[in-house]
């Protein structure tokens, strides 16, 4: 059997605990009201992030996309849908250049993309939302996009709060998955593609 024949069978855990993430991410996104969660209490970059490290595909960055596709199509909320799906591509992007990290390094990643995709997240929706409803919901000068970023000021702060202890969380969780491997010798040079 070829090395590339072992890797995929002996690690085929990966990808299934990626999915289960990107799963639960939109089965959170459906039933967070419900549950009484805050808006913008996200695990959508987490799941951008599990699947890029756990992967370690390049295609892995379409994972935050998928969930919010299929959350917002379930939802309906397509309203501002360029700006919130772009966000999410470029925070799966972003979650790329974790890929290599491990150790405490994978933890700061994880912190340091947590804090980068929310602020992004925040500034290109709320931009967004200013432009696509400018006159209506807020004045069309600079004055009414500084309005929404202020209007979306408690947002940030939810989603930024939740991305600080989710994704060092996630990042512990894929370094156990690491030592996991590591003790029973199923470690296989990662192939990152």
């Amino acid at each position: 059997m070829e090395a590339r024949e072992v890797h995929l069978l002996t690690r085929w855990w990966r990808p299934a605990i990626a999915v289960a993430v990107v799963a639960l991410a939109v089965v959170f996104r459906l039933v967070r009201e419900e549950i009484g969660a805050p808006p913008n209490l996200e695990l959508v970059t987490s799941a951008a992030f599990a699947a890029a490290v756990l992967v370690r595909h390049r295609l892995a960055f379409l994972a935050p996309l998928l969930v919010a596709v299929v959350s917002d199509l379930l939802l309906g909320n397509t309203s501002i849908a360029l700006f919130t799906w772009s966000a999410w591509l470029v925070i799966g992007l972003a979650a790329l250049l974790t890929r290599g990290t491990s150790g405490w390094g994978r933890i700061g990643a994880a912190a340091g993309l947590g804090v980068g995709g929310s602020l992004w997240f925040f500034l290109w929706t709320n931009f967004g939302v200013w432009f696509q409803g400018r006159g209506v919901w807020y004045p069309a000068g600079v004055d009414g996009l500084v309005a929404s970023y202020v209007a979306g000021l408690p947002f940030l702060r939810t989603m930024l709060i939740g991305n600080l202890v989710l994704l060092p969380l996630v990042a512990a969780g894929t370094l156990l998955v690491d030592r996991l491997e590591r003790s029973h010798g199923l470690v296989v040079a990662p192939q990152t593609v």
